[in-house]
């Protein structure tokens, strides 16, 4: 029986030591065990990528002026050239970029290729602890940091090209206002005898901005064009990432058919993406923490999707539209739309299916999203995304007392027999084999299961688990005050600023929560090993250093779980006590 205790302790520091193995495996860009993966989770395999780079085609070194197109994947007869580079808009310096928004979102678009060269998301800051408070900044175009949206057309015969992310476009109209704080803007360029009219409109109140492109053919011949839209970024993760714990950060593609698959960057670095390539729906994206920026092709019309690595540390991911043939003379319009903004699943929802999957709980997906829910219930009752974890935490640890209680009247059990255990082990030296007899015959005795405290814990975990995703991905933490000086809980508490020469920060919330370990150690049967012993009593220090880094909002939560489970432990293991003394009498 002895051994039985040893084992389940083990299984404790084991899976302790698990999880600091799976955050040091995500901090160096491997898939998470627990979390969500960062592989490609795509049904589609076994073709290549539409557009991966080829023999024929050249390095790349600038997203702006040299990122060559990708082609439709078709018949050699009627396949769009791959845009040649042009020396002119390479050499070019860069004009004034034009400017347009709207109350959420603040935009810059480069007149060369009528790129959205930077998003500037106005009801976000960079960091609650920000002193310059700063709005935070999802799309730019800076030494190193690329990630901008980009469209155009292909399909030109071979040796002209159309209107393309490198050509220069004039302004036809604005920036004007729309709707009060809405914009519009029109420009246009023109390119192998094709004339590109595009239109952004920013209405009030939306991250959603539709472009709408009308295409004129100027020559004498009919042509065949195709929309390339696609979203460019270096494979940095974000600033600010935790050593200690990791989100994805990379490409994603969606459709009714594949469902939501993700092509992480070294995928398409080793030419290995998977995901579905020719779909009448869905849409083509990059997502990191809190945020995601996509391109929504046409509803029900043919696309095809791409992933490709454009130059070193440089990918593309996007999609394809055929506009059909358009007679000499003639024009064709075709309307898409850009989204740039915070992962909120309400608003996502209202976009376009599949995008609020964008929050990615992973395979416990099932289990968080009833979760979120209800924490949005309790914050739409008090009004503080920090009470709402309280109780959400509160209203879980009740749901789940009765496999706690069960739990904590067997480590309560256990407990009370300590003195008899520490006896046997005394008599009975270093024969195990009489001794897991004599504990075995003590346990049938007071009605003991040694492993009635785990099974009720391992049932659980899925559910913890899943509410640990939640308050890890949810946008609504960020920025979000609690009281005092927890002014974001999705940044880490820093009320004592930071460690010495580690650069860790240091808080209050993590000590007092290995304050609440501690206890709940002392609660616990002290292991008969003291080697076990000591390592039990380290585990609240462990803990409290890993979680120095953690959000403040998921070190709330734990904190209040432990306070709860105290509580509840407390009161069984004093019921149990009067019990057994009214059996006594």
């Amino acid at each position: 029986m002895q051994q039985m205790q040893r084992t389940i302790l083990w299984i404790v520091f084991s899976m302790s030591l698990l999880f600091l193995w799976d955050n040091w495996q995500r901090h160096n860009g491997n898939p998470s065990f627990f979390g969500p993966p960062a592989a490609s989770e795509s049904t589609s395999k076994g073709t290549a990528a539409p557009g991966a780079a080829t023999s024929g085609q050249q390095g790349v070194s600038s997203a702006k002026t040299d990122a060559s197109i990708p082609s439709v994947p078709a018949a050699p007869s009627d396949k769009p050239a791959v845009p040649v580079p042009n020396a002119a808009a390479s050499t070019a310096s860069r004009a004034k970029p034009l400017v347009m928004g709207n109350d959420v979102l603040a935009l810059q678009i480069d007149p060369v290729g009528a790129q959205v060269i930077r998003a500037e998301l106005l009801k976000h800051k960079a960091s609650a602890y920000d002193t310059d408070n700063k709005n935070f900044v999802l799309l730019h175009d800076l030494p190193g940091q690329v990630y901008t949206a980009q469209s155009g057309l292909v399909g030109a015969a071979q040796g002209s090209s159309f209107p393309t992310h490198r050509s220069r476009f004039s302004i036809e109209q604005g920036p004007s206002p729309v709707n009060g704080s809405g914009t519009q803007l029109k420009l246009a360029a023109e390119d192998g005898g094709v004339k590109l009219i595009r239109t952004y409109t920013l209405k009030p109140g939306s991250y959603v901005i539709e472009v709408a492109d009308e295409v004129v053919n100027l020559t004498e011949a009919a042509i065949k064009p195709t929309l390339y839209m696609q979203l460019t970024r270096d494979g940095n993760k974000p600033p600010g990432e935790s050593h200690f714990y990791s989100t994805y950060t990379g490409p994603v593609v969606y459709t009714e058919e594949g469902k939501f698959q993700k092509v992480d960057f070294s995928s398409i670095e080793k030419g290995k993406a998977e995901h579905s390539k020719s779909a009448k729906d869905g849409w083509a994206g990059i997502i990191q923490h809190y945020f995601v920026s996509a391109w929504l092709p046409t509803e029900n019309a043919q696309r095809e999707y791409f992933t490709r690595k454009i130059d070193a540390n440089l990918y593309a991911v996007g999609a394809l539209q055929p506009l059909g043939e358009i007679a000499p003379k003639a024009s064709s319009s075709i309307k898409t739309r850009l989204l740039v903004a915070p992962q909120d699943q309400r608003m996502l929802e209202t976009v376009a299916p599949g995008l609020d999957l964008t929050v990615d709980y992973g395979w416990l997906t099932a289990i968080a999203k009833p979760i979120f829910a209800l924490l949005q219930f309790l914050h739409g009752l008090v009004g503080n995304w920090g009470w709402a974890i309280v109780l959400l935490t509160i209203v879980i640890k009740t749901v789940f007392f009765p496999l706690q209680a069960a739990s904590y009247r067997s480590m309560a059990r256990m407990k009370a027999v300590t003195p008899r255990l520490q006896q046997l082990r005394e008599r009975y030296g270093n024969d195990r084999v009489k001794m897991n007899q004599a504990m075995m015959e003590l346990y049938k005795e007071e009605k003991i299961n040694p492993i009635g405290g785990c099974l009720p814990i391992v049932v659980q975990i899925p559910v913890f688990i899943a509410l640990y995703w939640v308050l890890l991905a949810s946008v609504e933490m960020r920025n979000a005050p609690w009281i005092g000086w927890i002014t974001d809980l999705a940044a880490p508490d820093t009320l004592f600023g930071t460690i010495p020469f580690i650069d860790m920060p240091f808080g209050l919330l993590p000590l007092i929560m290995a304050v609440t370990m501690f206890i709940q150690v002392k609660l616990n049967p002290t292991p008969p090993d003291p080697v076990q012993a000591k390592v039990m009593m380290a585990m609240p220090l462990v803990f409290s250093v890993m979680f120095f880094s953690f959000p403040a909002g998921l070190v709330l939560y734990w904190l209040v779980n432990n306070i709860y489970s105290i509580a509840q432990q407390w009161f069984i293991t004093r019921t149990i006590g009067k019990q057994a003394a009214k059996k006594r009498s």
